[in-house]
């Protein structure tokens, strides 16, 4: 499948993430914790659907694996934990969701896949911007190993969201899923590379 990324990352974002790494390995570990947690809601709201509960529960407990591997390197590097409420990047995304099924069911799917694309690469950049020295070896490492992990998961959303329309043709006939993806990916790209308040692991471009 074509990856669902519209933009790159800019290379302020990458220029920023690698200065403030205590805080970004902070909130990557928050962010682990909150794709196990969305794998589970998935989980608990459609129970019926045997394939994508037994796919996610794998997925759930990879993601924690990570949030462990996160967990450890913080310990190694005294990085404190953050305590933060949702950022605007997976506010808008959220709020981009539709309320009603089968269309709520397909935005979450594509919204998982967009957010694991992204993941993947920042993790990508990351890792080939540091090899002289600017993230710590270990961080490094962590996140060349990541990377593929991210494009299996947002691979298997896409998958998911795919036999989610197979099942439900009302979805296609309102409006072509892959249109539909189109529309979220620019609403990603947006929240990715523009001026954002704050700094994430999913954050668009450092104010100032």
């Amino acid at each position: 499948m074509r990856p669902p990324l519209r933009v790159a990352t800019p290379d302020e974002w990458v220029e920023e993430a690698i200065r403030r790494w205590p805080e970004l390995v902070a909130d990557h570990a928050n962010c682990e914790k909150k794709a196990a947690s969305t794998a589970l809601a998935l989980m608990f709201a459609y129970p019926e659907d045997r394939a994508l509960v037994a796919k996610l529960s794998k997925l759930a407990r990879e993601e924690l694996r990570h949030f462990e591997q996160v967990d450890k390197l913080m310990q190694a590097h005294a990085v404190p934990y953050l305590r933060r409420k949702p950022g605007r990047y997976a506010s808008a995304l959220r709020e981009a969701v539709r309320t009603h099924e089968p269309y709520r069911k397909l935005d979450l799917l594509l919204c998982g896949a967009l957010i694991e694309a992204r993941s993947c690469e920042r993790f990508s950049l990351l890792s080939s911007r540091s090899a002289g020295g600017s993230l710590p070896t270990d961080i490094v490492a962590l996140y060349e190993g990541l990377q593929a992990s991210e494009a299996r998961h947002c691979e298997l959303y896409l998958k998911l969201a795919e036999a989610h329309v197979n099942a439900h043709p009302e979805c296609e006939r309102q409006k072509s899923w892959s249109v539909r993806l189109e529309e979220l990916a620019t609403l990603e790209a947006d929240l990715a590379t523009s001026t954002d308040a704050e700094f994430r692991f999913h954050s668009g471009l450092p104010q100032g």
